[in-house]
C-alpha cells in the first residue's frame, strides 16, 4: 500500500476540516492538502520523475514540505530530506550518492545548488492549489518511500533505505506503544522534518489532526509556547536540549506550557536532572522513545506514566533508561559477532524485526557491517534489566578503554551534571601512552560560575570509580551539535589532536 492512501481517504473523509497552519493561521483543509500533493505530482511528472526517482527536499520546516512527501508518494517516487543546515558540498555529495536530480527548495538554495545536472523546483502553496486529484500509484511494503542520510557524526553519511512497510508499521507501534492521536490534536514542526518530525507527521495525517508550521521554520522557545496557547493540544517532537531549552525558558518567564498536550522526545541522552526538572515544571507530558533511522522511532519507548511515576521504587532507573521495547522489534544485548550476551551484561544493542532497514543504499559493504546475523548492531551500547527495561551507554565507538578497563561516557557526563556550576558537558577519550586512552571532559560553565577544575575532580572522586573521572577539564563556550541538537563528539576529538 502507498503511503499517500492514508492523506487521500482522510481528505474524502474529512474535505473540509482545518488541516495545515502556518504560524496560527489555517492555510488549507484536508481536500486543499491533498489537491497541492496531487498538483506537486503533476510539475514532478512534467520534469520527467518516474517511478522510483528520488526527489530530494532542501527546506527549512514550511507547509510545503508536507506537501512533498505526499506529492511525491502519490507518483510512487522516494522523497529524499535533506538537513537544510548542511553545506552545499555535502549537499550535492548526497544528491550525486543517491542518483537525484530533482530538488524541491527554495530560493536560497536554488542559488546555490545551481548546475545544469539539477532541476530545481521551488514548491509555494498558493501556487500549487488546484482541483485536480489523483488516485496514488501502488507501491508494496518492500518499496523504498524514504532515503534518509545519516548526520555523518562518524564519517561519511549513509543513506538508510526506509520502505512503506517500514513506516507502516512505525505507525503502527506508535498508536500500540507510544501515545494516541485525535482529531482535534496538533503536530507542530518545531524540529527539522528532514529528521524524525517528519516521520511523525505520518500518523497525525492518519488522525485527522492539524499540522502547524511555526513562522521562523525551526526551533524557538517563544514562539512554540505562543503557538501551544492560541492553537492547543500541541504534539511536539523533540531532541532532549530541545527540552532543556523550553524547561529553562519557561522558568526564566514563569510559563506553565499551558495548551501542551504531548512532548516525545529522542534523538540522544536525557539526562536525569534535566527530565526530573522538566517533569516538575510542564507535568506528565513527555514520552522518550529510542530509534535509529535504521529502525526509525520504534526500538524502545518510555511512556508518559513511567516518566511522571516517582512512586515506584525504581523511578530513578526507570528515567536513566529509554523504557522497553516496542511491540514491532526484538533487542537482545550482544557482543561485535551478532551473538547474544545474557541480561545484564552491557553489549551492543542488536534489533531484529519489520521495523529494520533492508540496508544502506548502494553500500553493500556497510550493510554486512551492519545487519549481522539478521540483526541490526546498532552501535550503541547498553544493558537490559530483569524487567526489560534498556539503559544506555553511549555509542560503541565512544567507549573508552584506559588502563584495560572499559569506560562509559554516559556515567560520567551524569555525575558531572550534579555540579552546581556544570551546565552541559560531553565526555571523550584521548591517546595515552601510559593508559591507551585518557578520559577528558568538555565542559560549558553555568552563567556566574567559576570554572574550577580541582572542584569538579573532586565531585567526581566522590561519585565514581577513580579510573573513570577525566583527567582533563576543557572549558568551551558550548558544545559543538547537528541540526537536531546531537553532540559531535567527532568535532571534539579533533580539538585533541
Amino acid at each position: 500500500m502507498n503511503l499517500a492512501i492514508w492523506l487521500e481517504r482522510i481528505a474524502t473523509r474529512y474535505t473540509d476540516k482545518e488541516a495545515v497552519f502556518h504560524g496560527t493561521k489555517c492555510i488549507g483543509t484536508y481536500m486543499d492538502l491533498w489537491r497541492v500533493a496531487c498538483s506537486l505530482r503533476r510539475q514532478l511528472e512534467k520534469v520527467g520523475v518516474k517511478l522510483g526517482d528520488r526527489v530530494a527536499v532542501l527546506m527549512h520546516n514550511c507547509p510545503e514540505y508536507l506537501v512533498a512527501f505526499y506529492g511525491v508518494w502519490s507518483m510512487g517516487a522516494v522523497i529524499l530530506p535533506i538537513n537544510s543546515k548542511l553545506h552545499s558540498k555535502e549537499v550535492k555529495w548526497i544528491l550525486k550518492n543517491a542518483k537525484c536530480s530533482v530538488v524541491l527548495t527554495n530560493e536560497l538554495h536554488a542559488f546555490e545548488l545551481k548546475s545544469p545536472d539539477l532541476t530545481i523546483l521551488i514548491p509555494k502553496w498558493d501556487n500549487l492549489l488546484g482541483k485536480a486529484c489523483y488516485s496514488p500509484i501502488t507501491r508494496s511494503s518492500d518499496d523504498l518511500a524514504w532515503l534518509f542520510y545519516t548526520s555523518g557524526t562518524t564519517g561519511r553519511p549513509k543513506g538508510v533505505m526506509i520502505t512503506h512497510g517500514m513506516i507502516k508499521k512505525m505507525v503502527q507501534s506508535y498508536f500500540t506503544d507510544v501515545d494516541q492521536i485525535f482529531s482535534n490534536d496538533t503536530a507542530l514542526y518545531a524540529a527539522p522534518m528532514s529528521h524524525g518530525a517528519g516521520l511523525y507527521s505520518v500518523m497525525h495525517v492518519l488522525a485527522g489532526a492539524r499540522h502547524a508550521m511555526p513562522l521562523s521554520g525551526g526551533f524557538d522557545e517563544k514562539e512554540i509556547f505562543s503557538l501551544a496557547k492560541r492553537l492547543k493540544s500541541i504534539h511536539l517532537f523533540a531532541a532532549p536540549t530541545m527540552v532543556k531549552r523550553l524547561t529553562n525558558f519557561a522558568k526564566i518567564n514563569d510559563l506553565d506550557g499551558c495548551g501542551i498536550r504531548t512532548i516525545v522526545y529522542a534523538g540522544g541522552p536525557m539526562y536525569l536532572l534535566d527530565i526530573i526538572e522538566a517533569t516538575e515544571k510542564f507535568g506528565p507530558i513527555f514520552i522518550q522513545v529510542y530509534g535509529q533511522g535504521e529502525c526509525p522511532m520504534g526500538i524502545t519507548v518510555l511512556p508518559r506514566s513511567k516518566v511522571a511515576d516517582r512512586k515506584s521504587e525504581k523511578w530513578k532507573d526507570r528515567l536513566q533508561s529509554v523504557g522497553f521495547a516496542q511491540s514491532g522489534i526484538e533487542i537482545k544485548i550482544g557482543n561485535k559477532l551478532g551473538n547474544p550476551k545474557k541480561n545484564g551484561e552491557i553489549g551492543e544493542i542488536m534489533v531484529r524485526g519489520e521495523l529494520v532497514m533492508p540496508g544502506y543504499w548502494d553500500n553493500e559493504e556497510a550493510t554486512s557491517k551492519t545487519i549481522v546475523n539478521g540483526w541490526l548492531m546498532t552501535g550503541d551500547m547498553g544493558i537490559i534489566d530483569e524487567d526489560g527495561y534498556l539503559t544506555m551507554h553511549g555509542r560503541s565507538n565512544d567507549m573508552i578503554i584506559s588502563g584495560g578497563s572499559n569506560i562509559y561516557p554516559r556515567e560520567v557526563e551524569e555525575v558531572l551534571l550534579l555540579h552546581n556550576s556544570v551546565h552541559e558537558v560531553s565526555i571523550v577519550g584521548r591517546n595515552s601512552d601510559r593508559w591507551g586512552e585518557e578520559v577528558v571532559a568538555f565542559v560549558v560553565i553555568k552563567k556566574g560560575c567559576e570554572f574550577l577544575p580541582e572542584n569538579l575532580d573532586k565531585h567526581c572522586l566522590m561519585h565514581i570509580a577513580r579510573f573513570k573521572r577525566p583527567k582533563h577539564y576543557i572549558k568551551v563556550n558550548k558544545l559543538p551539535k547537528n541540526n537536531y541538537g546531537k553532540i559531535l563528539k567527532t568535532k571534539l576529538r579533533e580539538k585533541l589532536k
